[in-house]
């Protein structure tokens, strides 16, 4: 059982008269209900300094999310009209040509494969390009 410590508290004569009727319920304290009316005042004020403290964050952390979705379609965007645009210029190659189609096969793993180096060593490709051009 924790140790209890005796307090003299002034308070309101509106409030004493408040704290007076709930005491008067069978199984009701003054002590009980001020102490647990203050835990509950001591645990809110906590829980806003905490909210207070993090609502900064995660404001900043939701324009990043809202700017790297928009990033995101803009790219899906770009890549889509660039495979439309190459599939409607580039002329199929015939059933028969199998060294064509081996270069084809040959070209895409290639670029699967340099896309992977790119991801795996964080390099971007847009990024050079754009420091490239921002040294000229």
């Amino acid at each position: 059982m924790p140790m209890k410590m005796r307090q003299n508290l002034y308070i309101d004569r509106q409030l004493g008269e408040a704290l007076e009727a709930l005491a008067a319920k069978p199984g009701a304290t003054k002590s009980g209900i001020v102490n647990d009316a203050l835990a509950a005042w001591i645990a809110r004020r906590g829980a806003k300094e905490i909210d207070d403290l993090l609502k900064g964050r995660l404001d900043r952390i939701s324009r990043e999310i809202g700017h790297a979705r928009r990033d995101i379609e803009v790219l899906l965007e770009s890549l889509s009209l660039f495979v439309r645009y190459q599939l409607m210029v580039t002329a199929p190659l015939p059933e028969a040509d199998t060294a064509a189609r081996a270069v084809g096969r040959e070209r895409f793993e290639a670029f699967v494969a340099q896309v992977g180096r790119q991801m795996c060593s964080g390099k971007r490709t847009i990024g050079a390009l754009d420091e490239a051009e921002a040294e000229r």
